[in-house]
């Protein structure tokens, strides 16, 4: 819904300013032509004021390409957590792994695995919190060899085991 929501800003000042374009997807617009620099600057001051910024660094914009097929690897429920994350990342985005990693670890700090592991313990945590599935059932769900593998990662990102999260939710 969010997503939606900020096409339709985007779409909105876009056709404010009189840019025209050919498509506005999640984190990418096509334009006709190029945008002279007025209308440029025009367009990220108006976005900056509700919270939309414009990345024009290729790097930039390629780390939020890997987040964004990370975050849907991890918030599918089809089973998608089983496939091999790098092999996905680097389909989706047509690179290869070696290089996204290597610009991924550079730009942000820290290595996709770690991202990946980050989102998946935010998912475990939703589960917890919201669903009615045992630790065994969301351990399966995000792809865990077991539940000793699935609460060693869980209390090392949060300093506390799955039951004792849920407990101290409840």
């Amino acid at each position: 819904m969010v997503s939606l929501r900020c096409k339709i800003i985007v779409q909105q000042e876009l056709d404010r300013i009189g840019i025209p374009y050919l498509s506005v997807n999640l984190g990418s617009v096509e334009t006709e032509s190029s945008i002279p620099c007025d209308q440029m600057e025009e367009l990220k001051e108006s976005l900056k004021r509700v919270g939309l910024e414009i990345l024009e660094d290729k790097k930039n914009i390629l780390i939020d390409k890997i987040k964004l097929a990370i975050n849907e690897l991890v918030q599918s429920r089809e089973d998608a957590t089983r496939v091999n994350y790098s092999d996905f990342i680097s389909e989706k985005l047509d690179y290869d792994y070696t290089y996204l990693s290597n610009i991924f670890s550079e730009v942000e700090g820290i290595t996709i695995q770690q991202y990946l592991i980050a989102l998946k313990i935010e998912r475990v945590k939703e589960f917890l919190l919201y669903d009615e599935l045992s630790i065994t059932e969301i351990s399966d769900r995000m792809n865990y060899s077991s539940v000793s593998h699935l609460s060693n990662q869980f209390k090392k990102v949060t300093g506390l085991s799955p039951s004792s999260f849920y407990q101290s939710k409840k």
